[in-house]
């Protein structure tokens, strides 16, 4: 009996060269993280990155340090901005306790209301949509609301049309919230709040007319409206204010350059002289009224005369010889004696004291200061 043959292996692989080293994941790692999402990561993930390579002969050791590089520098630009933004907010907070120092209760300026009195820090009637805080206007305050509205909703109407409404409104709402205007004191000031272009985006029309009144210690309500005058007072008030009102219209350019817009101003002053007129022929027969009455009338009958011929000028220089004699017309002294029998304020206001003629402009001068949020 024969031996089977032995079986039969195959023959060992030939020997292969070594395989290329496996990349580091956390050299890649590291430049992925320190470029998009977290910088100081991708420190660390550089630094162990190159340890492994270092320790298990792995590849990308230039992606670890172009990652670690990447990651120092994205390090350093994130702790620069933070720097930055906690400045801004030490800053906010260092200036926080002047807004305690104010009086009152921090209200919303869409919770206040006409004949409500506040305070703002530092007395700052200026700031664009200041902090306020409501108090009651028996203490001392430096802000009493005339005119609290909600503006129609649209896009943006423009900031220079914003303010000349705000202007226009804020002035009508005084008058018809302290009518005997000569009552005020000397330091009382017309302001306005509105919406910015900002704000208005996100939602916010709300018109706040005020007398400011932060120039001195101001206590009690400037309120004077028709509900605490008689209905004759208030009659020959509202007659007043509109004359007020429409002197204080003026163009703002020279007459040479904006003769027609002068001539129509000239023609709604007549108007209004006119209105006045009426009501002074109305009460002339009142005795306690017919001597300041017929006085006022008189010189309101020959200011109309130059208004008229204001007019009707065809050249700036005619123009101003008319305005000129139109306001020479008018006394300050005959209106004081006027205000007086209606048992009114007789104080003459700054803004009338030693005005004699048309060149000295705007009795009512409301321009828009710098901040654009307060008319004074």
């Amino acid at each position: 009996m024969s031996t089977p043959p032995p079986p039969s292996w195959p023959p060992p692989p030939a020997p292969q060269a070594d395989a290329e080293p496996a990349l580091n994941g956390l050299a890649l790692a590291s430049l992925l993280v320190g470029l998009v999402c977290l910088p100081p990561l991708g420190i660390v993930f550089g630094i162990v990155a190159l340890v492994q390579i270092a320790r298990k002969g792995e590849r990308g050791k230039a992606l670890a340090i172009t990652g670690l590089a990447v990651s120092l520098a994205m390090t350093a630009l994130l702790g620069l901005a933070t720097a930055r933004a906690a400045d801004g907010l030490f800053g906010r907070l260092e200036t926080a306790p002047r807004f305690e120092e104010a009086e009152g209760e921090l209200t919303a300026m869409d919770e206040m209301r006409r004949g409500d009195c506040f305070n703002v820090p530092g007395g700052d009637l200026l700031a664009e949509r200041p902090f306020i805080y409501k108090i009651a206007c028996a203490e001392p305050h430096e802000g009493e609301v005339t005119s609290s509205t909600r503006l129609a909703h649209g896009s943006f109407p423009g900031t220079s049309e914003l303010r000349r409404f705000a202007v226009d409104a804020c002035w009508k709402a005084q008058d018809a919230y302290a009518m005997d205007t000569w009552a005020l004191p000397s330091y009382a000031e017309t302001f306005y709040f509105v919406p910015s272009r900002e704000s208005w985006s996100g939602g916010d029309r709300r018109l706040l007319c005020v007398i400011g009144t932060a120039e001195q210690e101001h206590r009690g309500s400037l309120r004077k409206d028709s509900r605490m005058l008689t209905p004759e007072q208030v009659a020959f008030l509202r007659v007043m204010n509109e004359t007020d009102l429409a002197l204080g219209g003026q163009p703002e350019g020279e007459i040479d350059e904006e003769l027609p817009r002068y001539r129509e101003w000239a023609g709604a002053v007549d108007r209004s002289l006119a209105v006045e007129a009426g009501l002074l022929d109305g009460v002339r027969e009142r005795p306690e009224l017919a001597g300041p009455a017929g006085a006022q009338l008189k010189e309101v009958e020959a200011a109309r005369t130059g208004w008229q011929r204001a007019a009707r000028a065809s050249k700036p220089a005619e123009f101003q010889a008319a305005w000129d004699e139109a306001s020479a017309a008018l006394s300050v002294e005959t209106e004081k004696a006027l205000r007086g029998a209606y048992g009114l304020a007789t104080t003459v206001p700054e803004w009338l004291a030693g005005q004699s003629d048309g060149s000295d402009g705007d009795p009512e001068d409301s321009d828009d200061p710098a901040a654009g949020n307060s008319a004074s």
